[in-house]
């Protein structure tokens, strides 16, 4: 049985397996059952694309021969998968068709899928759990160019944080960009969650040292902090980076806990050469896709993990705090290529 086979019958018997085997409380099925909807209806876009070329052409093909394999490598690029990927994942895909003599493509379905998933997984998988200080506010630094949904991103971690009980403190630490300390404290206001910042043009570094202060004072239980990102100048904005994670360190250790990366799932590629450009800058500990349901090439999560290798730790699948959900590649695989295995 393939991966997704299993996954078939893990997510359509969920309820049967769960009552009888991982005695876990109707609250707590009804959040998973809840998040498997998000997933499916937030990749419906790239599912609907991704699998109906993929059914088009084990239809139109009755034998695996070139033809077949150029206009699968044409349909795997056109999700977003890379075109590193993509040549690594062929030259898998073609060994074992020679070595175990495939002949028909509807024999290939599983293990397209098994692949891909390989291919995610790599030789481990990443933990996409956010981590948390258990001595001291959790500190969670976020790095990203301007329209990526970074401040949106914040409002609604700051928002789950919230309902978990959590104090919470907003550090306006972008202070270059206009309107974005304003932006940032509306989201506090909104959110009834504490806030500090500075009037624009003062130095990030000084105003993120005075909000720890305060979140130190004030026994804050999370730190969100936004910071500039002004990528067309790597090198002041390396510089500036270094600072605050100087700052950061000098009042809490072994922190930030997390610096996360905020990119567009919708600029594809485009957020990749981002991602790479701050990784040389920073110590990123993962990513988070914004706008993933705005996109037909959701394949992009797979070329995330082949290029960076780092682990996406959050994906935006709709407009709400509840569409911001934890990364689960089973989800994942499952809510984007279900249909393909349908048929």
């Amino acid at each position: 049985m393939g991966f997704l086979s299993k996954l078939k019958e893990k997510f359509t018997k969920r309820e049967e397996k769960i009552s009888k085997e991982e005695n876990i409380s109707q609250e707590e099925f009804a959040k998973q059952e809840e998040s498997l909807e998000i997933y499916d209806k937030g990749l419906s876009k790239t599912r609907h694309n991704f699998s109906s070329k993929l059914l088009e052409l084990t239809k139109r093909h009755n034998k695996i021969d070139e033809s077949y394999f150029e206009e699968l490598e044409e349909i795997l690029i056109y999700a977003d998968i890379g075109v590193n990927t993509v040549m690594k994942f062929l030259e898998k895909l073609r060994k074992r068709v020679k070595e175990e003599k495939i002949t028909n493509p509807i024999e290939l379905k599983e293990i397209i899928v098994d692949e891909l998933f390989i291919i995610y997984v790599g030789g481990a998988l990443l933990s996409t759990t956010l981590k948390r200080s258990e001595t001291s506010p959790t500190v969670y630094l976020f790095v990203g160019v301007n329209g990526v949904g970074k401040t949106t991103t914040i409002a609604k971690i700051a928002a789950k944080e919230k309902k978990a009980g959590r104090r919470v403190l907003l550090i306006a630490g972008d202070t270059f960009r206009a309107g974005a300390t304003e932006q940032l404290k509306e989201w506090a206001d909104r959110l009834n969650v504490e806030f500090y910042g500075k009037e624009e043009g003062m130095d990030p570094s000084s105003v993120i040292y005075e909000g720890l202060e305060k979140a130190l004072t004030d026994k804050v239980d999370t730190v969100l902090i936004d910071t500039a990102g002004r990528l067309q100048n790597k090198v002041n904005l390396m510089n500036e980076l270094a600072k605050m994670n100087r700052v950061i360190t000098k009042l809490i250790n072994d922190a930030p806990h997390e610096t996360l990366l905020v990119i567009d799932a919708t600029t594809g590629q485009n957020g990749i050469s981002q991602a790479k450009a701050f990784k040389e800058i920073t110590n990123l500990t993962g990513l988070v896709l914004t706008k993933l349901d705005s996109t037909a090439k959701g394949g992009v999560v797979l070329a995330i993990k082949e290029e960076l290798n780092l682990p996406v730790k959050l994906i935006g699948l709709g407009e709400t705090e509840n569409d911001l959900q934890e990364f689960d590649i089973e989800k994942y695989i499952y809510s984007l290529f279900k249909d393909f295995m349908e048929e």
